[in-house]
């Protein structure tokens, strides 16, 4: 049968013979404990009995669970080391970790909330985690690994090697929604990724051609993660609702000044690329990461368009 990935069959066989040997002592002390309540209890045994210390029992328990430590230990270090190293023709994906959500970008600069594979290629997840502690976990490919802020080349490969849709999940205690991080994996033939990775990228572009800028703007905002800390219902969340929020005034926190200003133009753009340098009163500094390097101007643009029709 085929597996999800390549890691599987390795994985998979140092949990069953880790949780085997456990089985395996579990079932045998306690038959053993079951044996000398027993074969021991007061009524069969009414005087106690003094045993003498045996060099060559303590020998063996010793060299035998020292050995099957050893055993233990040899499955599980060849099912993890495989996945530290990986082949140099392997894709390249950057996957990116924010409060809360993933993102995914590819070589020609295509972004997805799905992580779209071609089968049977190897492929390289460099993971970049924008704000605090993030764990990517793909349980069908037997793969997860540690989203650390500000560390360099950390990554997880793995070859996908059946089509199918799997799970996508952080797997780190990362705060208020850190359920919300999920999303799949849509694994295809190489033949019809190929095509993907070159429609989408059409598609997007007449998409945005199409669409108004508002609209271009609420799909980059879902891209990008915004809803997830901002609610357009006015209730509070992480950060201050989005329900008319363009052209209200705001009590704002610039360093150790308290001031008034007016959501304009200056203000959402300076919130995006600045995002601590007017906290709304009321909320904590330090929860938004700058987004500087990652919307273009034009992106900003749209944005400001959607946030007007929020009434």
């Amino acid at each position: 049968m085929t597996k999800a990935s390549n890691f599987v069959q390795g994985v998979d066989t140092a949990f069953l013979v880790i949780m085997g040997i456990s089985f395996l002592f579990l079932i045998g002390l306690t038959v053993v404990m079951l044996v000398f309540i027993f074969k021991y209890n007061k009524k069969k045994n009414p005087k106690a009995t003094q045993i003498e210390g045996s060099t060559k029992l303590e020998i063996i328990w010793t060299v035998i669970p020292f050995l099957i430590t050893m055993l233990m230990f040899y499955y599980g270090w060849a099912g993890w080391k495989p996945m530290q190293r990986a082949p140099k023709d392997a894709m390249e994906i950057t996957a990116y970790g924010r409060m809360w959500n993933f993102s995914f970008e590819y070589e020609n600069g295509r972004r997805t909330d799905t992580l779209f594979l071609p089968k049977d290629q190897p492929v390289k997840l460099n993971l970049v985690a924008m704000d605090v502690l993030h764990s990517l976990y793909i349980p069908a490919f037997r793969v997860k690994q540690d989203m650390v802020p500000g560390k360099k080349d950390n990554f997880m490969w793995f070859e996908p090697q059946k089509v199918g849709t799997y799970e996508l999940y952080c797997a780190e205690y990362c705060g208020l929604q850190h359920s919300y991080m999920y999303t799949y994996v849509e694994v295809m033939e190489d033949s019809a990724f190929q095509t993907w990775i070159a429609d989408t990228t059409n598609v997007a572009a007449t998409a945005a051609a199409i669409d108004s800028p508002a609209a271009t703007g609420k799909r980059i905002m879902q891209n990008i993660g915004c809803f997830a800390c901002h609610t357009l219902d006015g209730t509070k969340l992480v950060g201050p609702s989005f329900k008319g929020i363009w052209g209200a005034e705001h009590t704002v926190q610039t360093g150790r000044e308290t001031r008034q200003v007016t959501v304009d133009e200056d203000y959402i753009r300076k919130s995006i690329y600045e995002p601590n340098a007017d906290v709304v009163d009321g909320y904590n500094k330090g929860l938004m990461v700058t987004y500087e390097g990652q919307l273009s101007d034009d992106d900003i643009d749209n944005i400001i368009e959607y946030l007007k029709t929020l009434k």
